[in-house]
């Protein structure tokens, strides 16, 4: 049977595919509904009319309760992709004119700073002026599953998990330390004993779970004693530094990343001061994802990138 001879492809009504994914990443049937312009009776129809279609439940939907289906799950999932590919055709048609032209989509964790990927960026929009973007963040899990579904080009997170069906490279290292702020009772004092660390309130990232790429700063913290339960939890690195600025309590930071403040008198290091753990920021991409010529070449450019540049020079101290 060819593709177009399947009745189910000719019954479908793509829209309900977009309704449904909204429904998803809304989390609900109002907020769909809030999302899209439209009223809550137009969304539980077009749902049901999907469910009629598909013959399978997609959503347990009872008062004050909302959880997809293992087969909403899975058709969620197809939907990223198909999304994604028609997402693409304009970049993709756009190659019959231009030769590196079309869009590009980044994905980052909130705490990328590389002056490397930095440096690519900028020799790449030089080299093709042409090119558009569009970057924005997400936690770390939410980027691997953009990337798995094909709704970004590149991700830039921290990796855990099944990554079979992904490209990850390690774009660099990052050393973690404690920080305290400005009104901290150790702030501004040096060479301070782990034991004073013990019973301190800590706020800290959402991946600093058993198990999770920050799982090393929970031993720390175990090891100080310090309180086990978190004050404080944001997947946003600017949002942990606020709370640790508010004296919420002591958190983790890349020690790259907090060095300005330290120098401006907003963060004060707090021990340990040697054998931190580090943590690796892994760029990712879907190898199944079509690619527009842009795409393609700022891949080309990050290979050489990261073949050229050992890794010992891509971890920041």
């Amino acid at each position: 049977m060819k593709p177009y001879e399947n009745r189910f492809v000719w019954d479908l009504d793509w829209k309900l595919l977009r309704t449904f994914l909204v429904i998803v990443e809304q989390g609900g049937i109002s907020p769909a509904a809030d999302f899209l312009g439209l009223k809550q009776p137009t969304i539980s129809n077009a749902l049901k009319r999907l469910e009629d279609t598909i013959g399978h439940s997609l959503i347990d939907r009872r008062p004050s309760h909302f959880r997809i289906t293992r087969s909403g799950k899975l058709l969620y999932a197809e939907c990223g992709t198909i999304f994604s590919a028609i997402a693409q055709i304009p970049s993709l048609l756009s190659s019959a004119i231009d030769d590196v032209a079309g869009h590009i989509s980044i994905v980052m964790a909130s705490h990328v700073v590389s002056s490397h990927l930095d440096d690519v960026l900028k020799r790449f929009n030089e080299k093709h002026p042409e090119v558009t973007y569009s970057m924005s963040v997400a936690d770390s899990d939410e980027v691997q599953n953009r990337i798995s579904q094909g709704r970004a080009t590149f991700g830039i997170c921290l990796v855990q998990g099944r990554t079979e069906h992904l490209e990850v490279r390690t774009l660099f290292r990052e050393y973690f330390g404690f920080f305290c702020g400005p009104s901290h009772r150790l702030f501004g004092k040096e060479n301070i004993p782990a034991t004073e660390l013990k019973g301190e309130n800590v706020v800290s990232f959402q991946t600093d779970i058993e198990s999770g790429p920050l799982h090393a700063m929970t031993s720390l913290r175990e090891q100080a004693n310090m309180k086990p339960a978190l004050k404080g939890i944001s997947s946003n690195l600017p949002e942990v530094r606020r709370m640790i600025i508010a004296n919420f309590g002591i958190g983790a930071l890349p020690i790259h990343v907090a060095k300005k403040d330290v120098r401006l008198g907003t963060l004060s290091r707090l021990p340990p001061y040697k054998k931190l753990p580090i943590v690796d920021i892994s760029l990712i991409w879907n190898p199944k994802r079509s690619m527009n010529p842009a795409e393609k070449k700022l891949t080309e450019m990050f290979e050489k990138m990261l073949t050229e540049i050992p890794i010992k020079q891509r971890t920041y101290t």
